[in-house]
């Protein structure tokens, strides 16, 4: 997505950044198959990233873990300018993840919802509630900053995942139905949450 070109949103633990051409490369046979995604060549790994940077039906960012003592101060306090990350920054810290948003229908349609998803694939970063700070700080900025009602928001997991659910139900979503066919459970924000 377009608006999020230059956006580094900078929390506690991690720090959240578009996915670029420089990420492509760090992907990992072990991403791949945990994410079960197809093999690419590496020119379609570079033309599918242009087309997530691209689409506007897409918001897809990338979770870089963030050592405490790194020195990029977190986004807390309005009074505080923005961090300023830097290419070496932002190259330094490990890709742990990433945190996704599909748009579904236009935003005048009562049929319009933003379906969420988080993967955090690096082992040694799971636990340690990276998964909570990446859509907790995602949903924030979809709401704030995009203008996203939190009631648009949908999550749709496996049945058996209950990891997946406690997160989305820490996060204030409910099982609203379960999808026999698929398997899954559809989760939305029903009152305040987020």
């Amino acid at each position: 997505m377009r608006v999020n070109a230059h956006t580094a949103i900078v929390g506690e633990t991690i720090i959240l950044v578009p996915y670029r051409a420089e990420h492509v490369e760090m992907q990992s046979t072990e991403l791949r198959d945990l994410t079960a995604s197809e093999e690419l060549t590496l020119e379609e790994e570079y033309a599918m990233q242009r087309s997530w940077q691209e689409d506007e039906d897409k918001l897809t960012l990338i979770v870089l873990a963030r050592p405490l003592e790194c020195g990029i101060p977190k986004d807390d306090d309005d009074n505080d300018p923005e961090p300023q990350l830097t290419n070496d920054d932002i190259k330094a810290l490990p890709m742990i993840g990433d945190v996704n948003l599909f748009f579904k229908h236009q935003r005048d349609d009562p049929e319009f919802e933003v379906e969420c998803e988080v993967m955090i694939a690096e082992p040694a970063h799971r636990g340690q509630r990276h998964a909570h700070a990446a859509l907790a700080l995602l949903l924030s900025y979809a709401r704030d900053t995009l203008g996203i009602r939190t009631e648009s928001f949908v999550a749709r997991i496996g049945a058996s995942n209950a990891r997946s659910i406690a997160l989305f139900t820490a996060l204030g979503f409910s099982i609203i139905r379960t999808v026999e066919v698929f398997d899954e459970v559809e989760m939305r924000v029903v009152g305040p949450g987020t």
